[in-house]
C-alpha cells in the first residue's frame, strides 16, 4: 500500500527521499570497478558524507515524530517505523535518542546536516556534553561543545569519546579534576554492582559462559591471555594452524590461552573450603585408567576420556580416583604427583623447551610430562620427566598417535594407521 498519493503535493522532505531513492536506482547498473582511483576516491568521501546528511534528516524527522506513535497507540514512532521498516526497535531507538539530542544541540545538528560530521562522532559529542555535571554552566558547556566539533575534523567517534570524558579539563580546568573524580567513583560503583558470571554445559563436551567484571580486571585477563597465546613467545607456526592446517584466528588461539591458564592454575593459590582445596576428582576403574579407548567420570557427572584425563593428571591440580573390580579404592592421586617447582626448573635447563622434534616452544610455555605415566606406576622425578608444550601434550596422551624417544631425548609423534 502507497504511503503518500502520487497526486497528492508532497512535503519537501519526502521529496527529497523520493528523489534520492530514484537517483540511486539510476546509478545501480553503473560498476564500480570501471572506475579510476581518483573516482573512487571522490565517490567514497562523498558517499560518507551524504550518509551522514540522510542520517542527520531521519533522527531529526523521528524526534518529531511522536504524534505517529500517538495515532499507534505507542509513546512514540519506534515501534511503527521498526514494524514498518523492517528493522529492529533497538537501532530505531539510536536513530531517536540521536534526533532528541540533537534538538538540544543545534550546532551539532547542522554540521551533521551538512555533511560535515558522522553520525557515531555527533552521538559521541551529544553523549559527552550531556554527561558534563549539573554545576557546569552554560557557557562552559557552549565552549566544550565548540571544541569538541573542533576535535572532529580530526578526529573518530572512538577518539572523540575519550577526549569527551576530559573535555573539562581543557575548558573549565578548576572543576575538571574533581568531575573525573566523581564520574570514575561512579564508573567503578556500576560496574561492581553489575559484576556477573554465568556458565553452562551444552551436553556435548563444552561448556559456554558469560561474564561482566570491571574494565581493569578484564584489562588484566586479556593482557594474561595475550601472553600465553602470542606466537612470537613460545609458539612454533604449527601451534597457530588447525587440524586442516588452516591459520586460526585470534579468538581461537586465545581461548586455547583461556583453557592453559586454567587448567594449569596453581593448586595451592585455589581457595580452601573445609579444609580442601578446589579440585575436580576424576572417578576411573584401573582398566578404564588404562585403556585407550576408555572413558572417566567427574564428580559433577561430566565424562572425559581416559587419555584427557592422563594428560591433565600430569599437572593440573585434580584427584584422580583410581576403583578396583569391586569398587573399592585402589589409589587416590593428589598433587604430590606433580612436580615440584624444582624439578620445572630443573626440565627447563636441561630440555630448554619442548622436547617434540622441531617444536622452537620455550620452558616457559611447557607442560611437566611423565614419560612411563603414573597409572602405571611411574614416578614424578627428572629421568621420568620432560617438557611438552600444550600441543605436544595433547599428542603424548592421544592415543591415536604413538610416540617415539630418540637417543637425543627429542620426541615424535606419528599416527597410527
Amino acid at each position: 500500500m502507497a504511503l503518500v498519493d502520487p497526486v497528492e503535493q508532497l512535503h519537501p522532505i519526502v521529496e527529497c527521499a523520493v528523489d534520492l531513492r530514484a537517483s540511486l536506482k539510476g546509478v545501480a547498473p553503473v560498476e564500480p570497478v570501471f572506475m579510476s582511483v581518483g573516482e573512487k576516491r571522490a565517490a567514497l568521501v562523498e558517499l560518507v558524507a551524504a550518509r551522514s546528511q540522510l542520517d542527520g534528516l531521519l533522527s531529526r524527522v523521528l524526534a518529531a515524530s511522536d504524534d505517529v506513535g500517538t495515532v499507534e497507540g505507542s509513546r512514540d514512532a519506534v515501534p511503527w517505523v521498526a514494524a514498518e521498516t523492517r528493522s529492529t526497535r533497538r537501532e530505531v531507538r539510536r536513530d531517536l535518542a540521536l534526533g532528541r539530542g540533537l534538538e538540544r544541540h543545534p550546532d551539532v545538528a547542522a554540521a551533521l546536516h551538512c555533511g560535515d560530521l558522522r553520525s557515531e562522532q555527533a552521538r559521541a559529542i551529544v553523549e559527552a556534553v550531556d554527561a558534563l555535571p549539573d554545576r557546569v554552566d552554560v557557557a562552559v558547556r557552549e565552549e566544550a561543545e565548540a571544541r569538541l566539533l573542533a576535535y572532529a575534523r580530526l578526529h573518530d567517534a572512538r577518539a572523540l569519546r575519550q577526549i569527551g570524558k576530559r573535555i573539562l579539563d581543557v575548558v573549565a580546568p578548576e572543576v575538571g579534576e574533581s568531575a573525573e573524580a566523581d564520574a570514575l567513583a561512579e564508573e567503578e560503583r556500576r560496574a561492581a554492582e553489575s559484576v556477573s558470571f554465568s556458565m553452562s554445559d551444552d551436553g556435548e563436551g563444552r561448556c559456554h559462559g558469560r561474564f561482566t567484571v570491571p574494565s581493569h580486571v578484564g584489562a588484566i585477563l586479556r593482557r594474561i591471555l595475550q601472553a600465553l597465546a602470542n606466537p612470537a613467545r613460545h609458539h612454533t607456526e604449527g601451534d597457530l594452524r588447525d587440524e586442516n592446517g588452516v591459520w586460526k584466528p585470534s579468538r581461537r588461539r586465545m581461548g586455547e590461552a583461556f583453557v592453559e591458564y586454567v587448567e594449569r592454575y596453581p593448586l595451592d593459590a585455589a581457595p580452601q573450603t573445609a579444609g580442601v582445596n578446589a579440585t575436580v576428582v576424576i572417578t576411573m576403574t584401573l582398566e578404564q585408567l588404562l585403556g585407550e579407548h576408555a572413558v572417566a567420570l567427574l564428580d559433577d557427572g561430566t565424562r572425559m576420556s581416559a587419555a584427557q584425563a592422563r594428560r591433565l593428571a600430569c599437572e593440573a591440580g585434580i584427584v584422580p580416583v583410581v576403583l578396583g573390580g569391586d569398587g573399592q579404592v585402589l589409589d587416590l592421586g593428589r598433587s604430590r604427583r606433580l612436580f615440584s617447582k624444582a624439578q620445572r626448573i630443573a626440565l627447563g635447563l636441561r630440555d630448554g623447551g619442548c622436547t617434540a622434534k622441531g617444536c622452537e616452544t620455550t620452558a616457559s610455555g611447557c607442560h611437566a610430562h611423565h614419560d612411563d605415566p603414573w597409572s602405571n606406576g611411574g614416578a614424578t622425578d627428572l629421568a621420568n620427566g620432560r617438557l611438552l608444550c600444550p600441543r605436544h601434550h595433547r599428542l603424548a596422551h592421544d592415543p591415536r598417535y604413538a610416540k617415539t624417544i630418540h637417543a637425543d631425548n627429542q620426541v615424535s609423534f606419528t599416527m597410527r594407521t
